[in-house]
């Protein structure tokens, strides 16, 4: 059996991985990629992509109500047709899979289909490729290193088995059947609250279940509060500080019984249950042992060195979802984390990734966005801080919009850097690159306040916030 000696080797094709491949074939190694399913992974197949796009037509379904109800443009909805919208989620989704097919292609890098197992520490074996018996088995010895980015999959409660019809995970969700007249949501992070809002938007009756004192619990406390606020205008029942205590398949259905904030319980109906409880790193089949790691108590691969990505094993590197925190299991995070490890293995020095300075947004009605630290996180990490809110509203734009919303920053006192930027409203995930350069350029107030801002615009809000932590307030009282 011959070896095949790359530079590199990548095992799983997903963001993390494959902008590790991408990188390091630009800088001229030899690198072999290897995937038991689709580059592009999760997020290009059954997360990021195809879930954005259906909330784009979610946004459109919302704008004929408005325009309705609110503008007197006397649209209605006739239906939405379920084929269509599926039809062209999957093409823009079969577009993305052959853009990162070709870039792969062009680059140079050599993909393999098959699982893969470590055999050392510079060794992988791929067996079991799919619908290519006459492969067989591989062996791939790295010249410099393996980067491990397999992944993750949906978490799953004790009790409850996916059936991919009346109990989805979020990896399914989007592929069950048709459009249901009721939904069950558990789970309040990013992924349990798009989801509800999509289904909001599609006239669902949904219900919102987050075990945690409030939604969005990662981010800061008045985010949270803006966002429910926002959701329960929609009509999405949201219950907070709450915990599922069993769950029954009916024929049409499930029947669940929820434990309240305030101890009651309530029982649930609906047509489906989707469990948005968070993702297992995935290592199963790798053979970790084999090359001298382990896992931490709860799966993660941890590196020992974080400027570098690299663990305990000289040239073991983790990308992705493997990852623990601070990496934030977001697909941008990924991407910068293949950037810096793909350029350590050619010899180059690399920024290590600022976890801090990583948006993270929420793509629903209405969504967030913020970047580096909430209120409570950066006075427990003993920081003195300033902080100035502004409701989306007090300007001109935010009031076309009429969906309410805010901008809030965090900054250390006495004109001191930014320490965070956190927006509620519509189109916020478009306008956190700004405050990502702010907070990731440690920028002051006043080195904000000194740019002009066009008006009116929902940025122009930002602009005022940070005016007012200069000094130079303008039109906020």
């Amino acid at each position: 059996m011959s070896i095949n000696t790359p530079d590199v080797i990548v095992i799983g094709g997903g963001t993390g991985g494959y902008s590790t491949a991408l990188r390091a074939a630009s800088l001229g190694l030899d690198v072999v990629l290897v995937e038991r399913d689709k580059v592009g992974g999760t997020c290009l197949h059954r997360g990021c992509i195809p879930s954005k796009a259906m909330l784009h037509a979610a946004e459109l379904v919302d704008g004929i109500a408005e325009a309705r109800e609110r503008w007197g443009v006397k649209a209605t909805l006739d239906s939405v047709d379920w084929p269509a919208l599926v039809a062209t989620r999957d093409d823009i989704v079969a577009r993305n899979h052959q853009g990162v097919e070709a870039h792969l292609a062009h680059a140079g890098v050599r993909v393999v289909r098959g699982s893969a197992r470590l055999t050392g520490p510079r060794a992988v074996r791929v067996e079991d490729v799919h619908n290519e018996p006459a492969l067989g088995v591989r062996d791939f010895i790295a010249h410099r290193g393996i980067v491990l980015a397999t992944g993750s999959r949906p978490r799953m409660l004790p009790g409850l088995s996916p059936d991919g019809r009346r109990v989805v995970t979020s990896d399914d969700a989007l592929f069950a059947p048709g459009l249901p007249a009721s939904v069950l949501v558990l789970g309040g992070g990013a992924i349990g609250v798009e989801y509800a809002s999509f289904h909001r938007s599609m006239g669902a009756q949904v219900t919102l279940v987050e075990a945690a004192d409030r939604i969005v619990p990662l981010e800061d406390a008045e985010v949270s509060r803006h966002l429910t606020r926002g959701l329960k205008k929609r009509g999405i029942d949201v219950q907070a500080g709450a915990r599922l205590l069993d769950a029954e398949v009916l024929e049409d259905g499930i029947r669940a019984r929820v434990r309240t904030a305030r101890g009651e319980t309530r029982v649930v109906e609906a047509e489906r249950l989707l469990v948005a409880v968070g993702r297992a790193p995935v290592t199963e089949g790798l053979d970790l042992a084999a090359a001298g790691l382990t896992t931490d108590e709860r799966g993660f691969v941890a590196p020992a060195d974080w400027s570098r990505l690299e663990t305990a094993v000289p040239g073991m590197h983790v990308v992705g979802d493997l990852l623990p925190p601070p990496s934030l299991g977001l697909a941008h995070a990924s991407f910068a984390e293949g950037l810096l490890v793909a350029e350590t293995l050619a010899g180059m020095s690399s920024p290590a990734v600022e976890y801090a300075a990583v948006p993270r947004v929420t793509y629903s009605s209405p969504q967030t966005a913020s970047v580096g630290l909430g209120e409570a996180e950066a006075r427990a990490r003993g920081h003195e801080v300033e902080v100035n809110t502004m409701p989306l509203t007090a300007v001109a734009k935010g009031m076309v919009h009429g969906q309410g919303g805010m901008v809030k920053v965090v900054a250390e006192a006495g004109g001191g850097q930014v320490l965070g930027v956190h927006l509620v409203g519509p189109h916020v995930s478009e306008m956190i690159a700004e405050s990502q350069l702010i907070v990731g350029w440690d920028a002051q107030p006043s080195d904000v306040a000194r740019h002009v801002h066009a008006h009116p615009t929902l940025s122009e809000a930002v602009g005022e916030v940070f005016l007012t932590l200069a000094g130079r307030g303008l039109h906020q009282q």
